[in-house]
């Protein structure tokens, strides 16, 4: 009695005060002649009370003693049919008994079916049914089912205040089905009361062997239920398997999901059962919270994890896994409609969703529901490019958009049980079960199939050429030099050359390939991508940056080796330490930079412009990146030399770093007082083919014996420095064009005689662009980016003239 309820508590009171009463009111009622058919049937009684089967689904039984109790009712004074059935019911509790029932449950027992046998007993003589038919089986028809009735729904009452069960649920599906037996019975009961009647009681006991037929009876048609219960629990197995399984496909794809999928399924189900939904449509509502996103499985993962906004094509991919889905659940065949709620999970109120714009109510419940749950989860959870927004404000988000996009009714339910439900599903365990997929482990047997996949390649780059604008296959070529160059620079420099240097080098080129308004190259440092190099608008915003690896644009970028087009560079501020800041930037493209030992980092280039970057752009970026994250490395993993680092080693003239640093001391010195100076990008032009001709060993001697000229030709508080490659940079204390173009057509004729002297023909060539401070900018980078795009945009043009042309000059 401890363990249960107040409400159970008194209902069971309440029976035995009852059946007590009743009891002992009947007692004086007892008729002495009735003494030895009495120990007869009482005998009887208790004997027949061990030939019992258990009921399914409940912890009561069903014993063929009731055939001597109504025989009792029939025959006998209403004292001694109670004493009977009192009698009986101890019997069928104890007998054959697992667990030996409290003396509560004795009592309780006992005293409700005496109190059913005495109202029974006064229906079976009352006036009102003799008048209704004098036959003595109709009445005891009538009888039986007033005593099935009240004995089962007692029964059925105390067991679901119990166990917590719906009462007439579990009367229908754990006794309505024994009314046959009842009535069987009961014919019985008719039969040895009519020989009794007619021959004497005596000969009743001929009909005995008749209860242990009544009892095959029973224990063959409860083992069919058994049966029939066991296929149903197998195939709800399946269905739970099956659920399971694919549950942990969608997991596969999308590590983030299986929380996601669990809170989902708590959520809805618990607002479905608010909303009175029957258990079916619960059974499938539950299904359809942890299966609504499988068809995703149809949608390329890059688009499923992309950081930011899908673009239109994108969007138009991604809306097509509702449908996917319940195409894939159709095959399933579930026993509830799991299909209609998956099909319609993304269709609108107002009726602005897809894929059939369904509105208002023609959107089934459960859909309704997952609409308005999953859209809450969403906000309210982490994701690889975004972090979680808190509950509260997540809800206010789905509260805005109730009438429109989600259910009133299903949203003021949310609204209001918010809390209650979120303390639900996160005490909730998981209904998947706990099996990590193998999705990281590396399989070292197995070589690749030689299936000339290499001629194949050939002939895919062939036509891919064939196919490519010329303008983007020389965009590619020259990229992939200029990286080339800067590889090359970082191997010769040693530790000469800072990271610093190395990727202000990459950004004067990156700029002039693919036109950007910002430019991060962000570097892995433990589990954190910070920015090397920054440059172009919010270069200070993008500074502060400090990127979780795996978070952010660039962060998941990195750690899923992916590229991203036009994602949405706010979720790389919304990682800031600062959160009032926030970045006009529309547009991003990021590739990952990977070394020997893997991610380096990203490259990330910004763009005040939405969808401005395209996939000839991208193609041309994943052409370079290799490279860059080879040289990055590199640079990152050599010492650095301090006294030589302003030094290039292979020719004596300023590095790169120290063209910097110079350059930037002249601005600073003199800013605003209209002392200029001039900058020369150079290019040598032949090159390669001196390298290809003679080897590199002449090349390099070219390069040495150029800078040895170039040294000669500088003037006091001139400066003349290698960028890289065959690049120099000549810094000129006059910016009049007279005084350049003489001092490019100098340039020129050194250039062309050290070809002649070391080739011996003039096989070198330079291409030479020019800008001048404060005309063409007030920062280094933007002056020599200026310069380098003259330089390039000369080169492009004279690339069918004769290598032999004397120079190439572009000024301002």
């Amino acid at each position: 009695m401890a363990a249960l309820g107040a409400r159970a508590k008194r209902f069971i009171c309440v029976v035995i005060l009852c059946g007590l009463l009743i009891a002992l009111s009947a007692i004086p009622q007892w008729d002495q002649t009735l003494n030895v058919k009495f120990a007869f049937f009482v005998f009887f009684t208790v004997l027949s009370s061990g030939l019992k089967v258990r009921l399914p689904g409940i912890t009561g039984t069903l014993s063929v003693n009731y055939v001597f109790i109504l025989l009792g009712v029939v025959e006998l004074s209403v004292a001694q049919a109670v004493l009977i059935s009192i009698a009986g019911t101890v019997s069928q509790c104890i007998l054959g008994a697992r667990t030996r029932p409290s003396l509560v449950q004795l009592t309780f027992n006992a005293l409700a079916t005496a109190a059913c046998v005495f109202v029974s007993y006064q229906l079976f003589r009352s006036p009102s049914l003799r008048a209704i038919h004098p036959a003595m089986p109709i009445m005891l028809f009538w009888t039986t089912i007033a005593y099935f009735g009240m004995n089962t729904l007692t029964t059925a009452c105390v067991i679901a205040l119990t166990e917590g069960k719906p009462v007439f649920r579990l009367w229908l599906d754990s006794f309505f089905w024994t009314v046959p037996q009842y009535l069987f019975g009961a014919a019985m009961a008719a039969l040895l009361s009519s020989v009794n009647q007619a021959l004497g009681w005596e000969y009743s006991v001929l009909v005995v062997p008749g209860f242990y037929l009544l009892y095959r009876s029973y224990q063959l048609h409860l083992g069919k239920l058994e049966e029939e219960k066991k296929h149903v629990a197998d195939v709800a197995e399946l269905h739970l398997r099956t659920i399971e399984a694919l549950a942990l496909a969608i997991e596969a794809k999308d590590d983030t999901t299986h929380s996601h999928l669990r809170r989902v399924q708590v959520y809805a189900v618990e607002i479905g059962k608010e909303l009175g939904l029957d258990v079916e449509h619960l059974r499938a509502l539950e299904a359809a919270a942890l299966l609504h996103d499988i068809g995703k499985l149809a949608v390329p993962e890059y688009i499923i994890n992309k950081p930011g906004r899908l673009t239109k094509e994108e969007f138009e991919k991604m809306k097509v896994h509702p449908v996917v889905g319940a195409e894939i659940l159709e095959c399933v065949q579930f026993p509830y409609p799991v299909v209609p709620i998956v099909r319609s999970h993304h269709e609108k109120w107002d009726g602005s969703g897809y894929p059939d714009g369904l509105k208002g109510e023609e959107i089934p419940i459960g859909a309704r529901i997952l609409a308005a749950v999953d859209c809450l989860d969403a906000l309210a959870s982490d994701r690889q490019y975004r972090r979680a927004l808190p509950l509260e404000q997540a809800l206010e988000y789905v509260c805005e958009r109730a009438g429109k996009e989600f259910d009133p009714v299903v949203v003021a339910v949310l609204k209001r049980r918010i809390h209650e439900l979120e303390l639900k599903a996160r005490s909730s365990p998981s209904l998947v079960r706990n099996i990590k997929l193998s999705t990281r482990v590396k399989i070292v047997r197995g070589d690749a199939p030689a299936a000339g996949l290499a001629q194949l390649a050939a002939a895919v780059n062939r036509a891919a050429e064939r196919v490519l604008a010329p303008d983007l296959i020389s965009s590619i070529a020259t990229a992939r030099q200029d990286v080339q160059m800067l590889h090359e620079v970082c191997r010769e420099r040693e530790g000469s050359l800072r990271l610093e240097d190395t990727l202000s080098l990459l950004a004067s080129r990156l700029k002039r390939l693919v036109p950007h308004d910002a430019i991060a190259i962000y570097c892995l440092d433990g589990q954190v991508l910070k920015p090397e190099f920054v440059a172009g608008e919010d270069e200070r915003l993008f500074r502060s940056l400090q990127i979780p690896f795996g978070e952010g644009l660039s962060g998941w970028v990195a750690q899923n080796k992916l590229h991203v087009v036009n994602g949405n560079p706010s979720v790389e501020s919304s990682y800031l330490n600062d959160e009032t800041k926030f970045s006009t930037l529309r547009s991003a493209l990021s590739v990952p930079l990977e070394g020997i030992s893997g991610v380096v980092g990203a490259l990330t280039l910004y763009s005040r412009k939405p969808d401005a970057f395209s996939r000839d752009q991208l193609r041309l970026l994943l052409t370079i990146n290799t490279k860059v994250g080879l040289a990055i490395e590199q640079v990152r993993t050599l010492p650095f030399t301090t006294d030589a680092a302003g030094v290039d080693q292979l020719t004596g003239l300023a590095s790169a770093h120290a063209l910097f640093h110079h350059l930037e001391r002249r601005i600073e010195t003199k800013p605003g007082t209209g002392a200029g100076f001039a900058v020369l990008v150079l290019d040598l032009d032949g090159f390669r083919a001196v390298n290809d001709r003679f080897g590199q060993f002449t090349g390099n001697k070219v390069l040495q014996r150029t800078a040895e000229q170039l040294r000669l030709a500088v003037r006091e508080g001139e400066l003349a420095a290698r960028m890289g490659g065959d690049e120099f940079v000549i810094v000129l204390n006059s910016t009049e064009l007279e005084t350049v173009q003489q001092r490019i057509a100098q340039l020129s004729e050194i250039v062309a005689g050290v070809g002649e002297e070391l080739c011996g023909e003039r096989l070198l060539s330079v291409s030479v662009g020019t800008a001048s401070y404060p005309q063409d900018g007030v920062t280094v980078e933007a002056i020599l980016d200026q310069a380098d795009k003259r330089m390039y945009v000369l080169k492009q043009n004279s690339r069918a003239k004769p290598a032999a042309a004397p120079t190439k000059q572009s000024t301002p």
